[in-house]
């Protein structure tokens, strides 16, 4: 058993009070990753309590519950965090109260916060982490489990268009054959959409702006919102079926929580590296999939035109060695 393997299994075996937790403004593989988790800790420890925790996201009622805490046991309980690379972004209260966490993550790493962490920045999910660590070790899979995991590769590599390597089919295949994983039922799951949804997805498709670089963006304010009967983490969730238009480089969704006072900066590329314009204001996330959240109104502006600046100089690029 790999060390960081046998480390984690150890540490699941050794608590009886398991809390898992993903990042807020959760998507399928924050979600697959946890509940996937959750279930196999269950199936191979029945006198374990695991809870699920975050916030509730009636889309993804399809991965089951969220569990409702109402005390955590810091001291003697363990947290694993799923699929978040900076503490601020985990979605629990009182991290720094825990004595024990576990870090499972795919994305460049920001903050340390844990003594045990599983970090592989190339992999495609944080679900396929959760399936090595599986397979890896004592913890029991079976159909409910694969599914979930299936869901949050697919959902996070968009049908694997992204972060997909042949390492990544053969699991995949291997999965769906040994647990006889109802794909069918998984990409319902993951690509059924509300009729509001796709009402937003119109309006974003006839408003998307674009310039001369090849950025695109919108601002989807609350009165847009309300008046389609939605919220920013539907178009979070559809930012990836837009990365097929030919004239774009880099499109962006600037969503504005009034109830929390925040922007939500969801940011995709054809190309251009985005990840660091993100980290320099405020976010992070991987080269050609990254965000950001922010209060300030300038903060987003100025990111706007950083990332226009990034697509121009990319171009830039190209035409200098003649790649158009």
């Amino acid at each position: 058993m790999n060390n960081i393997f046998k480390s984690i299994y150890n540490e699941i075996k050794k608590y009886k009070k398991i809390y898992i937790a993903r990042h807020v403004g959760p998507d399928p593989d924050a979600f697959g990753s946890q509940m996937a988790l959750k279930a196999s800790i269950l199936l191979t420890f029945k006198n374990k309590e695991v809870y699920a925790v975050g916030t509730t996201v009636s889309r993804f009622k399809y991965f089951g519950k969220v569990d409702k805490v109402t005390s955590y046991d810091y001291e003697d309980g363990l947290l694993i965090v799923v699929d978040t690379p900076d503490k601020k972004r985990v979605d629990i209260e009182n991290i720094d109260l825990f004595k024990n966490i576990v870090k499972i993550d795919h994305h460049p790493k920001v903050d340390t916060f844990s003594d045990v962490e599983y970090i592989v920045e190339d992999a495609s999910s944080a679900s396929e982490l959760v399936l090595d660590i599986l397979e890896n070790t004592k913890l029991k899979v079976n159909k409910e489990v694969a599914e979930f995991i299936y869901a949050g590769v697919v959902s996070d590599t968009n049908r694997f268009l992204f972060n997909t390597t042949s390492v990544t089919f053969a699991k995949m295949s291997s999965l769906i054959k040994k647990y006889k994983v109802d794909t069918d039922k998984v990409y319902r799951n993951v690509y059924a959409k509300p009729l509001n949804e796709v009402r937003l997805m119109g309006h974003i498709a006839s408003t998307l702006k674009v310039d001369k670089y090849g950025f695109a963006y919108i601002e989807l304010d609350d009165d847009i919102m309300n008046s389609l009967n939605t919220d920013g983490t539907a178009a979070s969730n559809m930012i990836n079926d837009f990365n097929n238009i030919s004239e774009v480089l880099v499109w962006t969704f600037v969503s504005h929580d009034s109830k929390a006072g925040q922007y939500r900066v969801n940011i995709r590329s054809r190309g251009p590296i985005i990840n660091e314009v993100a980290q320099k204001h405020g976010g992070g996330g991987h080269k050609l999939a990254s965000g950001v959240r922010t209060e300030d109104k300038k903060v987003v502006e100025e990111l706007l035109k950083d990332l226009s600046l990034t697509c121009k100089k990319y171009q830039e690029e190209k035409d200098k060695h003649g790649n158009n």
